[in-house]
């Protein structure tokens, strides 16, 4: 579901207690620079209030001095990691959210011509065609309406008359500690400096400022349709530091009969990814091996030349849509076709998601179940076909059931040896649950849902034969987002409720083609797949996010539904959308090294 993010940072714990499982030395895997690159990207700020300023430059020469003074206080990932890491050690020790700490952070991104203001040598050097185009440019192709409501001229940022050089996140425990860096930071680019006796400005002004929080109780941790959010986040494989155990993600799946955890995932069902997925300068996933466990090519030079500048190691893209959403209308929706359908307006909302509102998978139960979605352990462990449960046992390794051994699968690449004792960190790990039954046809979580639109996980041939756990691995977004607006009273008529809310999405990667767009365009707008059983090459749209082509903007979703031990087919057809952009940008996060360079005109 459109994400929240506030559920799985890799935290480890702040204090080694020894040897664990859950912390298995990897000395394979690379050593990330968390103290260059940004805070929000690979840690996640995880606060209850953000806000975004977008601003457009104005005067390059009076922007770098600016940019300079700002530099210091924009968070690496090591600042972020270490806070997170104390605040959830209080928190596992007082069993409450207690105030104990609190922090505020600051990141930045640019837009292509943003760069290319500071940088004009250089900003050429990345090859990344959307990014160098813009979401503007780019939003037709997405299935963005061209017109009217949902049109780039009718956004409130990134539109024709608004396009912003720069976003700056601010995020934070505390609503007023949040407001005064943003005042603060308001200030400093309106207020005039003197330096030498001359005046000088800030060379950029605000062209937008957005607002979001985490939405109040009963609603925290969802979004505005009222489904949990922010559960299936990539793990990342890699280090913190020179200790070969400080790991980013801890492996937190237990195997059996006392073995050792499966080093390969974090949590059960997270799949671990290598950095350069997410963060130019390391080793993404390998398309073309038989194994999600395989190193690929240099995210900076996946084909042996550059496709960005050398500074732009360390970095990230970041998308950011502003994403209006139609509560009432959206459950009207689910209401008149589940009466139609002869089921409860819960379970086709979990047939649209894949999940039931409090977060538990519709793969694993047929009843909202509170506990089940609230436990990270079993609420995102699930495959649906179940083939790379049997593929892995024919390369030797039991992916998801434990302990590897040292083999090597058909490419030659080595999987990691699980040799650590018995698990001492007994607090991190997870009690594995019964694994759910494949669903390769969609019967129980139809094909269109959203979850398994966004993440088909080990579902084959969807786009085209060669389409698996392993390419669709290279799809994964890192989401950051936050939802914008008040919570929909039910006790208030529509016509009477004049307040916008939504989710303000933020997501990195290293390849907006590849990654957002390739998901937009090729999974949640696409009705049919060229590949796969005749049976399930109709499957619709993501009713959620996904926009379509067709004439008037005509929608449909395939589902199954099993009564009375007989399978019925139907499919909902719609003109009505529910999700609405409002706004976006692409952008690019500099490591901190490169922000001083961008500062000083070293990077152009």
């Amino acid at each position: 579901m459109i994400d929240i993010s506030v559920r799985e940072a890799p935290s480890p714990p702040l204090f080694e207690r020894g040897e664990g499982s859950c912390r298995p030395a990897v000395p394979n895997e690379p050593f990330l620079r968390v103290d260059n690159i940004q805070g929000n990207v690979l840690a996640g700020f995880n606060k209850d209030f953000q806000t975004l300023l977008f601003l457009r430059i104005t005067s390059p020469k009076d922007f770098r001095q600016w940019l300079a003074d700002v530099v210091p206080f924009v968070a690496t990932t090591a600042e972020v990691l270490a806070f997170n890491r104390l605040f959830k050690e209080i928190r596992r020790r007082r069993k409450v959210d207690s105030g104990t700490v609190k922090a505020t952070w600051i990141n930045i991104a640019f837009s292509y011509k943003g760069i290319a203001r500071l940088a004009p040598k250089t900003a050429g050097q990345f090859k990344d065609e959307a990014f160098r185009a813009g979401l503007r440019e780019r939003s037709e192709s997405l299935g963005d309406p061209t017109r009217g409501d949902g049109s780039p001229e009718s956004w409130v940022v990134g539109g024709p008359d608004n396009e912003a050089d720069v976003v700056l996140i601010v995020a934070s425990d505390d609503e007023r500690d949040l407001l005064s860096e943003v005042e603060r930071l308001e200030v400093s680019l309106y207020t005039p400096r003197a330096e030498g006796g001359k005046i000088l400005s800030s060379g950029a002004k605000i062209v937008h400022k957005e607002f979001g929080a985490v939405l109040p109780p009963p609603l925290r941790g969802h979004e505005h349709f009222g489904f949990l959010d922010g559960v299936s986040q990539p793990g990342l494989r890699g280090r913190v530091s020179e200790d070969p155990r400080d790991v980013l993600t801890l492996r937190q799946e237990p195997g059996e009969d006392g073995q050792p955890a499966n080093p390969d995932r974090g949590k059960p069902g997270q799949d671990l990814l290598w950095p350069g997925e997410f963060v130019f300068g390391y080793s993404g996933q390998d398309p073309k091996a038989k194994s999600i466990t395989c190193e690929g090519p240099n995210s900076l030079k996946p084909h042996g030349k550059p496709i960005a500048p050398e500074w732009a190691s360390d970095g990230s893209y970041l998308v950011f849509r502003r994403l209006r959403q139609r509560v009432p209308e959206f459950h009207a929706f689910l209401e008149a076709q589940a009466a139609e359908a002869g089921i409860s307006s819960e379970l086709l909302g979990a047939k649209l998601v894949g999940r039931f509102k409090q977060g538990a998978p519709i793969m694993r139960t047929q009843v909202d179940d509170p506990h089940l979605g609230n436990n990270d352990c079993a609420n995102n462990d699930f495959e649906f076909s179940g083939e790379e449960e049997e593929e892995a046992r024919t390369r030797g390794a039991v992916h998801g059931r434990g302990g590897l051994s040292l083999v090597q699968d058909q490419q030659g690449c080595p999987h990691h040896q699980a040799t650590l004792p018995h698990p001492a960190l007994d607090d991190c790990l997870c009690e594995r649950s019964p694994e759910p039954e494949p669903d390769p046809h969609g019967l129980v979580c139809p094909i269109a849902a959203h979850i398994r639109k966004v993440y088909p996980r080990d579902d084959p041939g969807r786009v085209h034969g060669e389409t698996g756990e392993v390419t669709t691995q290279t799809h994964r977004l890192l989401r950051r987002g936050i939802p914008f607006g008040p919570p929909y009273r039910s006790d208030v008529p529509p016509d009477q409720d004049h307040y916008e809310r939504g989710l303000l999405f933020l997501a990195y990667q290293t390849s907006i083609e590849e990654q957002f767009e390739f998901v937009q365009r090729q999974w949640a707008n696409r009705a049919d797949f060229e590949e796969g059983p005749e049976e399930d090459r109709h499957p619709g749209h993501d009713l959620i996010i996904g926009q379509s082509h067709e004439p008037g903007g005509k929608r449909r979703f395939a589902l199954r539904i099993e009564q009375d031990g007989q399978v019925e087919e139907r499919t909902i057809e719609t003109t009505e959308q529910w999700v609405i952009p409002t706004g976006g940008g692409y952008f690019f996060a500099p490591s901190i090294r490169a922000l001083h360079e961008l500062a000083t005109g070293q990077a152009s």
